[in-house]
């Protein structure tokens, strides 16, 4: 019956001309072999008007070759069914990873435009897969069969992961609750849409102009030069300008003695997309969290979070909540002295003000380590001039594992400000190549994050490069000064490098067996922050941007002695932010309900302290609402604990750099994808489970 379905969405397809090019309209880029360098994609030939035409077209090949794999004849094996699955849908996976991406990085009311025309029908296509009863019937006999047939530690692995997908997409299901789960996913593809517009329009919408120049004071002077020069490219006459990206709020939260104006500016951070307009998210969370608790109910879950949890490290809700719990008393305590430290500094200076709120704690918090330690953070940043940095992570990578970057000109790019590198292995074959995107501007979502245009894989026994790319949002070059980042921006740089090198190092097979846990892949990323504060590292690329002067050891020293200063304050706020996460996604019932009453319930139960907010509140975190971190915010904090283990293993050698241990880490790790259980690749990795204590001790708790 469903191949008789199948059979007639394939002949209106291809009744409608799908793919089908007219006489005076330029190739579809998507339609031709790529010449470019590396397998990148030409982005200056791919225009908005091809996006749809090569979905639609990628949907009727991978549609007909899922009709011939369900109409073979022969008994299912691995290779005419899991490997044809996986062989199926290749130029649908080039456009959506195009599309996907772009609408990340460089987006616009065009491409939101075919977004919201397009993810709807993706949906239904990909229910069509999942949920074609022959097709399953095929990849479970391949599962039954898989202890006996003749495959490999991998191809064992993704015959399970194939199984267990189709099953929890609702492949078991009987036709009416698969109906309902086609509604619930179309509706869903919908709201997480709007989620994360609107959070881009809202967060664009706001301006702090500031017309007086006294109400600059405090501010640094690249500080304020960036924002002048903000003004400046808004046609804003003799007027400074600050956003709500990080490399301008944060610095203004820092450093701006004009209270009122730091309140202005926070509230306006706080309420992204909670404002009386358009581009309120409240009705929408409401939306997603219940369809997901409908949708796990259905797949026979108790919530949303069991059925997430069930294919993580973590297993189950109670294992998070207990890790939660085993931090929580230590951090709310240590965020109190923390408080209180920072009132009774307020109360020695002039400053009039009855209490520590929100807005004020990044404001004195700097004061306080400045009165403790005799450092202000701003000292450091001309020491951190980006492209130092970004020398010293390919010096690290390099001491670690023996590989080389490139700088490559000439190669496409989606947007000027992207710079492209190859990768080269340590014995000079080709590893990879690593597109970079580093500033703020109005067409990339916020945040720092790292993906792939091109998933490392094998194809006719030969690799196929993988095109990596890493996105963030640091502080810009100004006219005067070149981009100068925060410690925390350094320390974000290493991170999203680790993510970098998981998928430049990636050796598995298939691409099926590349993704691996939400709770698994931070520690590659997170490992990668360790080295950024090592002495020895910093004095490799912290170098004033001026003068070359290495970074003194005065300021190493000062910045290991504050290293555990403020840590009750981000234990807190993250924290709160992903119990938060938890909550929604352990929610029994599927009523309406107001997300705004729910948090502030929430974190009243938890004991927040009314001075820190969480690192995320409902309207804005795009993480678990349109970013794929439902029910797996925690995974930060999970990954804390391997990748705090990890790192004692190079400590324990006495060497940072240990090229042994470097080498496991790569081949037990970083190599393997999902190619094994992760607790055992760890184990493989480390000779034992991970241990907490490490983590409590790096966070000073």
């Amino acid at each position: 019956m469903k191949s008789v379905v199948y059979t007639l969405v394939l002949v209106a397809i291809a009744a409608s001309g799908f793919g089908q090019k007219s006489k005076n309209m330029p190739v579809n880029p998507f339609f031709t072999e790529w010449k470019t360098p590396y397998g990148i994609p030409p982005f200056e030939s791919i225009k908005n008007e091809h996006f749809i035409p090569a979905f639609q077209l990628g949907m009727k090949q991978q549609k007909e070759a899922i009709l011939a794999i369900v109409n073979s004849k022969e008994n299912p094996t691995f290779k005419n069914t899991i490997e044809a699955v996986e062989n199926s849908g290749k130029l649908l996976s080039r456009v959506s990873s195009v599309f996907s991406n772009l609408r990340s990085a460089n987006t616009g009311p065009e491409l939101q435009k075919i977004a919201t025309e397009i993810l709807p029908i993706l949906s239904a296509h990909s229910d069509d897969v999942n949920l074609n009863p022959f097709l399953f019937q095929r990849i479970e006999a391949v599962y039954n069969h898989r202890t006996t047939d003749p495959l490999n530690e991998e191809q064992l692995r993704l015959v399970e992961v194939y199984y267990k997908s189709f099953v929890r997409s609702g492949a078991k299901l009987d036709e009416a609750k698969q109906e309902r789960m086609r509604t619930i996913n179309k509706e869903m593809s919908s709201l997480t849409l709007r989620f994360g517009d609107n959070l881009l329009a809202d967060n664009n919408s706001f301006l702090l102009i500031i017309d007086k120049s006294e109400d600059l004071k405090g501010l640094p002077v690249s500080v304020v030069q960036a924002a002048k020069e903000e003004a400046v490219a808004r046609k804003l006459v003799d007027k400074w300008v600050f956003t709500l990206n990080k490399p301008s709020l944060i610095p203004f939260l820092q450093y701006a003695e004009n209270r009122s104006l730091r309140e202005q500016i926070y509230k306006g951070y706080l309420n992204r997309a909670n404002n009386m307009n358009e581009f309120n998210n409240n009705k929408i969370i409401s939306q997603i969290v219940n369809l997901r608790l409908e949708k796990a109910k259905l797949l026979g879950y108790e919530n949303h979070a069991t059925y997430v949890l069930e294919e993580n490290m973590a297993k189950n809700p109670q294992r998070v909540f207990d890790l939660f719990d085993q931090i929580w008393d230590f951090a709310i305590s240590r965020a109190k002295t923390e408080e209180a430290d920072m009132f009774n500094l307020a109360k020695q200076s002039s400053d009039k003000i009855d209490k520590i709120e929100s807005w004020d704690w990044w404001y004195y918090a700097e004061k306080v380590r400045k009165d403790k330690f005799n450092l202000d953070a701003e000292e450091l940043r001309p020491y951190f001039k980006l492209e130092n940095v970004r020398d010293g992570i390919f010096w690290v990578s390099k001491q670690l594992y023996g590989i080389k970057f490139t700088a490559v000109q000439k190669t496409p790019k989606y947007h000027a400000d992207v710079t492209t590198y190859q990768v080269n292995d340590k014995d000079g074959k080709l590893l990879g190549v690593l597109m970079m995107d580093f500033f703020p501007r109005a067409s990339k979502r916020g945040g720092a994050w790292c993906t792939s245009y091109q998933p490392a894989h094998y194809q006719n026994g030969k690799r196929v490069t993988p095109v990596v790319s890493l996105v963030c949002n640091f502080t810009k070059p100004t006219s005067d000064k070149p981009s100068l980042l925060n410690m925390d921006e350094v320390e974000t740089f290493f991170h999203e490098f680790g993510h970098a090198l998981h998928g430049l190092f990636s050796n598995c097979q298939y691409k099926g067996s590349i993704s691996v846990p939400r709770d698994f892949v931070e520690l590659p990323s997170q490992i990668m922050e360790h080295w950024a504060t090592e002495p020895l590292v910093m004095k490799h690329y912290a170098k004033h941007y001026l003068t070359g002067e290495v970074l003194p050891d005065v300021l190493i020293e000062k910045m290991q002695k504050s290293a555990k200063f403020n840590q009750g304050f981000a234990t807190v706020e993250f924290l709160s932010a992903a119990y938060l996460d938890m909550m929604y996604h352990t929610k029994p019932l599927d009523a309406p309900f107001d997300p705004s009453v729910f948090e502030t319930e929430m974190m009243k139960n938890r004991g927040l302290i009314s001075s820190i907010v969480p690192r995320y509140r409902s309207t804005y975190f795009q993480h678990i609402f349109a970013g794929g971190y439902s029910a797996g915010y925690y995974s930060y904090l999970w990954s804390e604990v391997l990748d705090s283990d990890a790192f004692e293993a190079f400590e324990e050698t006495g060497d940072i750099f240990n090229k042994k241990v470097a080498d496991d880490f790569r081949k037990k790790i970083l190599e393997r994808g999902n190619t094994r259980d992760p607790l055992q690749m760890y184990i493989d990795f480390r000779g034992k489970e991970p241990d907490i204590k490490p983590l409590l001790k790096n966070r000073g708790l």
